[in-house]
């Protein structure tokens, strides 16, 4: 029986606290497929380590010194394009969640969150797929929708029908491999209309698809 292996995810950890750094390094060092290649005690040194390192993904804190988890993500994602963050800290207010999307974050889980939630993200994350947890992306979108109006765009009007299905579930979290499930389609089409949507939209970031969606009427939170 030929079982494939997973692909082997490269990350750096990076937050100030000794006891938080040394436990997600043992556990995540114990995961077959995640290879934990340095820490990093505050932003800078993140941004720094990432220069040397290159790694495919960082687990980032927030509260750090000299340089903020957030400042340091907004650097990563302009300067080394290659290498996605996932935010893991402990706010749950909606200002600070909103920064972390604006910030270019891929993904945000709760320092609570079972372990193997932050391996699912941690996985999600570096196939280009966000990742947030439930209650965080639910908050989000109600967040969007007290923002802004449900009248159509004539943007809007000129997606297929496929498209707005897909702009939707991209807006409620969805990964590819779960729209095209939802869909009944393959993977490679639902990455095509996910890509046509957001050329004929111009927005190209979640956080912007998903305001468009909640503006337009698109997302049912039903």
């Amino acid at each position: 029986m030929n079982i494939k292996k997973k692909k082997i995810i490269n990350i750096l950890l990076a937050d100030d606290h000794p006891v938080v750094r040394k436990g997600m390094h043992g556990y995540l060092s114990g995961v077959e497929h995640i290879n934990v290649l340095d820490e990093a005690v505050n932003g800078l040194e993140a941004v720094e380590k990432v220069k040397m390192l290159a790694p495919d993904v960082v687990l980032m804190d927030i509260d750090m010194p000299k340089m903020n988890g957030l400042e340091a993500t907004k650097i990563i994602r302009k300067d080394y394009p290659g290498t996605r963050v996932l935010i893991l800290s402990m706010h749950t207010s909606k200002p600070v969640v909103l920064q972390i999307i604006q910030s270019g974050a891929q993904g945000y889980v709760l320092k609570d969150a079972p372990p193997a939630d932050i391996v699912r993200a941690l996985e999600s994350v570096d196939h280009g797929e966000p990742f947030f947890s439930p209650d965080i992306n639910q908050m989000v979108l109600n967040q969007y929708l007290a923002e802004s109006g449900a009248e159509e765009s004539p943007t809007a009007a000129k997606l297929t029908t496929r498209e707005r299905q897909v702009l939707a579930m991209v807006a409620q979290g969805k990964s590819n491999k779960e729209m095209a499930s939802g869909m009944g389609v393959g993977v490679r089409t639902v990455e095509t209309h996910r890509e046509r949507m957001m050329t004929k939209l111009n927005i190209h970031s979640v956080a912007g698809l998903t305001k468009f969606a909640i503006a337009n009427g698109i997302v049912n939170l039903d």
